[in-house]
């Protein structure tokens, strides 16, 4: 059942494949709103320029219809006036072609908006494939199309003969109206005609444009596995990333090792805690940690210092201090200054019997420590963790079981 819902499309699609999508020229369109558009422009462009139009199809039709006696029987003459009346009929039709071809252009951007694409021009040889097309004219999308198209078909009749109807005594009494009257009152019922109309297609277009968005966003639906799979392309893989952190945590922690031989004193837990302090007079406002760790890197860290001769502390509430409160390579805060202080002046005596000889400098055992800065003595298992990751060298195997325990 788990392997049956991870196959099934039932999560939306990722902003990703929406891109994706959107190259490929797969975007949302809706015939029915651009031909809703195309005649609303259509009809509100002549009815706003009805008066001008009007003007100029009258001069038309009179230069046209006006002869001369001499000129009549000239054939080139004849042609010349079908070229004016053409051109003239063109002029005036100019404004109402350009705002339906504008409202054709920009319709559109209502839905999926501008989208240049090449790929949609290339040939795919399996839309000749007649099984899928018959398997398209039998798809749910078929018989959803087709009431479409009846519901087109009966709106837009329903609407326009409803109005044709409630108008047919007007529509008769045009045959007893003198010409002039006639021409005004059938202009007047064809503009409601047509409006009506273009309402009738407001109502299909708003039925279609929803479905269209739903088939779209249906269509582009994914599997879980899709979405992880897109999500590990994305992001990177979890397994991968955590190997390549465990990998950076232990070079970062061998350098930090590097520099435990540098350190003027390690101060101790004893066990569990070791921080490494160094401090050059001139160069350094105030001490810093240039090495730190718990367990098994405070032992690492031990020995290091052993094997290098930097003395060695055993003071539990300062080296806690200093391992919750300053990070690699910064400066010590200034409530340890002076906890810090005694530590360096013991590491000096010490230098100095070590060359001069005399009395062997007595450790210092009680530190002014803020009890805030002290957070107690059990390690964290983070940074537990990310010691072992430094002593035990990073490996395939190891990593792999990383990962899947992750």
């Amino acid at each position: 059942m788990a392997e049956d819902s991870d196959l099934e499309k039932t999560e939306s699609a990722t902003p990703r494949r929406l891109q994706k999508a959107r190259e490929e020229g797969q975007i949302v369109r809706s015939r029915e709103l651009s031909t809703f558009a195309l005649l609303a422009a259509g009809f509100f462009g002549v009815w706003g320029m009805s008066s001008s139009i009007g003007e100029h199809l009258q001069g038309m039709l009179r230069t046209a219809f006006t002869f001369n006696h001499a000129t009549v029987f000239e054939t080139r003459r004849m042609m010349i006036g079908a070229g004016v009346a053409s051109r003239e009929g063109l002029y005036t039709l100019l404004p109402v072609l350009a705002f339906t071809g504008a409202a054709a252009l920009l319709s559109p951007l209502a839905l999926g908006g501008w989208q240049l694409s090449s790929k949609g021009l290339e040939p795919k040889f399996n839309r000749l494939n007649p099984i899928e097309g018959l398997g398209k004219i039998f798809s749910i999308n078929g018989p959803v199309q087709l009431g479409m198209s009846l519901a087109k078909t009966l709106v837009v009749g329903i609407i326009g003969g409803t109005a044709i109807w409630n108008r047919r005594e007007e529509i008769l009494a045009l045959a007893t109206q003198p010409l002039q009257l006639a021409l005004v009152n059938s202009a007047h019922l064809i503009a409601v005609c047509c409006g009506m109309t273009v309402a009738g297609m407001f109502v299909v277009a708003a039925m279609d444009v929803p479905y269209q968005l739903w088939q779209f966003h249906k269509k582009l639906r994914m599997t879980k596995e899709e979405v992880k799979r897109e999500h590990r392309e994305s992001e990177g893989d979890p397994h991968v990333k955590g190997r390549i952190r465990q990998q950076q945590r232990a070079i970062a922690r061998r350098r930090m090792m590097t520099n435990v031989p540098k350190a003027d004193v390690v101060v101790t837990n004893p066990t569990h805690f070791a921080v490494a302090l160094q401090y050059t007079d001139g160069e350094m406002r105030a001490p810093k940690v240039i090495a730190k760790g718990v367990n098994l890197v405070a032992a690492r860290i031990r020995e290091i210092a052993a094997e290098n001769n930097v003395p060695l502390l055993e003071a539990p509430p300062l080296a806690r201090a200093l391992y919750h409160n300053v990070e690699l390579n910064r400066e010590i805060p200034g409530p340890l200054y002076g906890a810090v202080a005694e530590v360096l002046a013991w590491v000096y005596q010490l230098r100095r019997f070590n060359t001069e000889g005399g009395t062997v400098p007595v450790a210092p055992t009680d530190f002014d420590v803020p009890p805030e800065l002290d957070k107690g003595g059990v390690a964290d298992d983070e940074a537990d963790q990310e010691a072992a990751d430094v002593l035990n060298p990073v490996n395939p195997a190891n990593d792999d079981a990383s990962g899947r325990s992750a």
